[in-house]
């Protein structure tokens, strides 16, 4: 893909900078960060996909069957809507850890409904996430959510 990418620039005669990333989006791809960095210059972690694969059901059957673990305080919030720290979370941070472990300069990030919580927002730039990428409606939350997690440190 690289070679194909830097052949296609030389023959435009251009010069363009160009970074290659993925989505990490099921556990293993984060418990094997550190191959994958071999070949990434960024992650960005797709955190609806991952919640699904991490809890092993799917956002549009969830609805089905939430309300009832909320009444029985297994879930307090929809996994959906606010990112799981103690679970999805710790599988980012691992991705993080490995990831970096191979490529310190990596840049990391989020990519879904979890942009837009304040709370995910805040718990990713903990965890050492840069960017966001989110619907456009929930741009403007996301942008503040990241100041207050900037200034909060």
């Amino acid at each position: 893909m690289v070679k194909t990418a830097d052949a296609e620039i030389a023959a435009a005669g251009i010069e363009l900078h160009y970074e290659v990333g993925t989505m990490i989006e099921i556990p293993r791809a984060c418990l094997t960060a550190d191959e994958i960095a071999q070949n990434a210059d960024f992650f960005c972690f797709g955190t609806n996909d991952l919640t699904q694969m991490t809890f092993g059901f799917s956002r549009d059957d969830a609805g089905k069957f939430l309300n009832a673990y909320y009444d029985v305080k297994i879930f307090e919030n929809d996994p959906f809507a606010k990112l799981d720290q103690v679970g999805v979370g710790k599988l980012m941070e691992t991705a993080i850890k490995l990831g970096k472990s191979v490529r310190p300069e990596m840049h990391v990030g989020i990519c879904g409904e979890h942009g837009g919580d304040p709370t995910s927002v805040e718990f990713c730039h903990k965890i050492g996430l840069s960017y966001v990428s989110c619907s456009p409606f929930r741009v403007p939350i996301a942008r503040l959510a990241a100041a207050q997690a900037a200034l909060s440190e």
